[in-house]
């Protein structure tokens, strides 16, 4: 029945446009009642996004499984790709979706919600995973921004292509990115170069003028 009323409403949506169809006309095309519509969907908006509080479960799992020996960083990458998983077992349906979003501006901020509770659900177990640290919040905070942006940059550029080609390789060609810049695991030679630091020595007597032992450094540094 869920099915059912899944493939009504995307039959109406495309026919008629989302906001032409009410949820009366899509229990009457699913041949069953507005109670039924409702044990499923609180709303409409619910229905152009089925599988999305079935995937924050599976991630919110995934990570509360994560071991002490897991990288935070590798983790959560790869619980975003369980949203990439969700969007390709159905290319055809996503594609729709992708689309009907971008035409109604009350689907684009549904889905906006959605995408920052999945944002919301990585930072927060960044934010254990750092919480010894100083900035602990904040590399939670950005991290948890960065693997989101990179997903949805290559789950978009896959739903542009009409879902054709690999999605899998451009998710992690883009979290590999996020990864490599932010993993303890990191090459070194991955690692932005840090500059030198100058390290003058000046040997001077006790009594000397400070203007002096100023000038005698200045000196070392090349700054006359």
């Amino acid at each position: 029945m869920r099915d059912s009323l899944i493939a009504a409403a995307f039959r109406l949506f495309l026919e008629r446009g989302y906001e032409q169809t009410t949820i009366d006309d899509i229990v009457a095309l699913a041949g069953v009642g507005r109670r039924s519509f409702f044990r499923y969907f609180p709303s409409k908006e619910d229905v152009v996004f089925p599988d999305h509080e079935k995937c924050l479960a599976d991630m919110t799992a995934f990570l509360e499984a994560s071991e002490d020996a897991d990288d935070p960083v590798v983790r959560v990458c790869d619980a975003a790709r369980l949203v990439l998983r969700m969007y390709a077992e159905n290319p055809t349906f996503s594609v729709q979706r992708y689309r009907l979003t971008k035409q109604v501006p009350g689907l684009r901020t549904y889905e906006l919600s959605v995408v920052w509770r999945y944002e919301r659900t990585l930072a927060a177990y960044l934010r254990g995973r750092f919480a010894a640290r100083r900035d602990g919040t904040l590399r939670a905070d950005v991290i948890a921004s960065a693997v989101v942006a990179a997903h949805n940059h290559a789950l978009r550029a896959w739903l542009r292509a009409d879902g054709v080609g690999d999605a899998s390789a451009e998710m992690d060609h883009a979290l590999d990115y996020v990864s490599r810049a932010w993993t303890s695991n990191a090459p070194a030679g991955d690692a932005p170069a840090e500059e030198e630091d100058d390290v003058v020595v000046v040997i001077t007597r006790r009594r000397t003028p400070m203007w002096r032992v100023v000038r005698d450094v200045e000196a070392g540094l090349g700054r006359e």
